[in-house]
């Protein structure tokens, strides 16, 4: 529940300013204390962006007239997040030696946010890349348009960068638009009125699910009651 109330408050709210409400559901639901629950969403978000990215990836390597070194730069991107999970507990330290003792902590909340152990990191990188793998494929079979998976990919960015408007209306749509034409969609004036009204679907098809997804959370939360 807290999960789709948070989905649909993101979608709604411009600017990733439903993001704030995450900390707070977690403070109510559960007493998770702000800052834990801000390190744990900011966490989140890295592996959405890194997961979405190198989907992305994937298309620029294929399309690189350097092959190997794209391969070789796509790997090294891929690996990112375990770089920066071993390195999680000395970034702490210094966070902990530079900043006042006042902040120590907000610090020590903070990286109780953070994944425990390698098998929690693992749990929430494989169920991120699986969450994406799945949206991205299913919005590019729902579009049915050529360099559909990368109107599929345009959509989701620009549903995760800071620039998002009120419910997502006009961004979400020209996200598609601009990565299904950066994957190699025509650009004549029969396919991107094709595409604009496309784009405009899937985004109708996102909100419909986050309301319905909320609806449901709400009612299973009162029964349960």
């Amino acid at each position: 529940r807290v999960t789709q109330v948070h989905n649909l408050l993101n979608i709604m709210m411009p600017f990733r300013t439903g993001e704030t409400s995450f900390p707070a559901l977690m403070r109510s639901e559960f007493g998770i204390p702000l800052a834990r629950g801000t390190s744990a969403l900011f966490v989140m978000r890295l592996l959405d962006l890194h997961a979405l990215l190198a989907a992305a990836g994937i298309g620029l390597a294929l399309a690189s007239p350097h092959h190997v070194l794209a391969w070789i730069v796509w790997a090294a991107f891929l690996l990112l997040p375990v770089v920066g999970f071993a390195s999680r507990r000395p970034l702490i330290r210094l966070a902990a030696r530079i900043l006042p003792k006042k902040a120590q902590g907000l610090v020590h909340e903070l990286e109780r946010g953070l994944p425990v152990d390698i098998s929690a990191f693992a749990r929430a990188w494989l169920t991120t890349i699986v969450n994406w793998l799945v949206k991205v494929v299913v919005l590019a079979w729902a579009l049915g348009l050529s360099a559909s998976f990368g109107g599929a990919l345009g959509g989701e960015l620009s549903s995760v960068l800071p620039v998002h408007a009120p419910g997502g209306v006009g961004t979400y749509p020209a996200g598609i638009t601009a990565g299904a034409m950066a994957f190699g969609a025509s650009s004549t004036k029969e396919a991107i009125e094709n595409l604009a009204q496309a784009s405009i679907n899937a985004h109708l098809l996102i909100v419909v699910s986050a309301l319905t997804g909320t609806a449901i959370g709400l009612l299973v939360s009162r029964k349960r009651i």
